[in-house]
């Protein structure tokens, strides 16, 4: 049986107070619209449409070639939106997955066991439902004396005793694509909002003696739609305390999850260590046994195993394992590090290599450049890779020294096992097994005070 879904992501998400499309808005380091396809299409979908209105152009550049696109031109209500999909869907079998662009925090299982429960019990419609402790807002569900649906009263639609029941809809739902798309039709706009609601379709086909299921997620958090800050901000709660919870089940200690931000992305090996205020972001993956010290920032990097970091930025970067980092120190895009490398107390490294063994203690700069094994680079020694206008790299060899206070003026290429005196300024090659040195003698005027 062929499986589709339709995410609707045209509403512009007015309380947002934003020059953002609403669905574009982060929650775990990714945007709402997409942990919804994301969750859609791993739940068996075999193809989906997104329907976009104002924002449409972002929303698409976000997705790409993984949806479908329907433009909702105006914003008539969601039977409405969903009919915008006919120009795809219309003429297919099989089961149609409905679901809203701003709830991020819907699972894959729970839209999986919806459209298992629909299927099974060979419904024409199925709604997915929940318990709100505060179900203002939600359509409400209303069943009869055996249980069984009878329809789906919108908020502003409800009496005062159907405000009372606090089984709500999610606004997720699993059609029979034919028959959605026939009742589709017969929407029509009569109630206080003028709009064509999708729940009209439940209703039409229960006018038809047709099956209407109920599948009931014990999980309120899942359903919740995003309509502001305040509810993108619980949002987001909910989901750092999902991650973090499901990486202590994996084996890591997280000292407390309170203060941790990890996102949805990031991967992290058995018995590592994440120390308080982290923040691990983007397509981060920490290998095993790793310690990363409090108030450490580390995106779309690569750190391996036995690796100690401590208080540290760490951006587009690897570091291979047994490797120290910080107090203090940033590796930006392109840092390169080997194994059992030492970055030290304020050192900043940009787009270098730097091998096994290496050490930089403290107090540098190493941009553009490669540095050999084991070599080691004295306090406050820089590489001077920019002339104004281009960049310039600096090689190192194996089993090198440079002293502090060191300036190597880019390009320019230094032998195995150099040794480079404190304070000198090198704008020349150095060949392997050399002492350069390049600084003005040491003139001491004796008595010049007394002058």
């Amino acid at each position: 049986m062929q499986r589709h879904a339709i995410v609707l992501a045209a509403g512009k998400g007015t309380r947002m107070k934003s020059k953002k499309y609403k669905v574009l808005h982060d929650v775990a380091g990714k945007s709402m619209i997409e942990h919804v396809t994301d969750n859609v299409r791993q739940s068996g979908i075999d193809q989906l449409v997104t329907i976009v209105g104002h924002g449409a152009e972002s929303v698409k550049e976000t997705l790409g070639d993984a949806s479908l696109y329907s433009f909702q031109e105006e914003q008539l209500g969601t039977a409405h939106a969903v009919k915008m999909a006919s120009e795809h869907l219309s003429g297919n079998q099989g089961t149609t997955l409905v679901v809203c662009g701003d709830t991020p925090l819907i699972t894959t299982a729970t839209l999986k066991s919806l459209i298992e429960h629909h299927e099974h019990n060979q419904a024409q419609a199925t709604v997915l439902s929940a318990t709100a402790e505060n179900p203002f807002g939600y359509g409400r569900i209303l069943r009869d004396s055996k249980g069984h649906l009878v329809k789906i009263v919108e908020q502003k639609d409800a009496t005062d005793t159907e405000q009372q029941i606090n089984e709500i809809s999610s606004g997720i739902f699993a059609f029979d694509n034919q028959v959605l798309f026939d009742k589709l039709e017969l929407v029509k706009n009569d109630n206080v909002q003028n709009e064509y609601y999708l729940p009209d379709v439940l209703s039409l086909i229960l006018e038809d003696s047709g099956i209407v299921e109920v599948y009931h997620t014990n999980d309120f958090e899942e359903i919740m739609g995003v309509n502001d800050r305040i509810m993108l901000s619980a949002a987001e709660s909910v989901f750092r305390t999902r991650i973090n919870e499901q990486h202590m089940k994996n084996g890591v200690t997280i000292i407390d999850p309170a203060t941790t931000y990890i996102g949805a992305n990031v991967k992290i090996g058995e018995d590592t260590v994440i120390e308080p205020g982290v923040k691990l972001a983007g397509n981060s993956e920490i290998g095993e046994d790793t310690v990363i010290g409090q108030y450490t920032e580390i995106t779309n990097s690569k750190i391996g195993s036995n690796v100690t970091i401590k208080q540290s930025v760490i951006n587009e970067a690897m570091v291979d394992d047994y490797a120290t980092i910080g107090p203090f120190a940033q590796l930006r895009p392109g840092a390169d590090l080997g194994k059992k490398v030492k970055v030290g107390n304020f050192v900043e490294v940009k787009k270098s290599v730097i091998k096994a063994g290496a050490k930089l203690p403290h107090l540098s700069y190493i941009g553009d450049a490669e540095i050999g094994e084991r070599t080691n680079v004295g306090c406050g020694s820089i590489t001077v890779n920019y002339d104004g206008i281009n960049k310039f790299k600096t090689v190192i060899g194996n089993d090198s020294f440079i002293g502090c206070n060191t300036n190597l003026v880019a390009p320019i290429t230094l032998g195995d096992r150099s040794f480079i005196a404190a304070g000198s300024t090198i704008t020349d090659n150095v060949p392997e097994d050399s002492l350069a040195l390049a600084r003005a003698r040491q003139t001491t005027k004796e008595g010049y005070l007394k002058k």
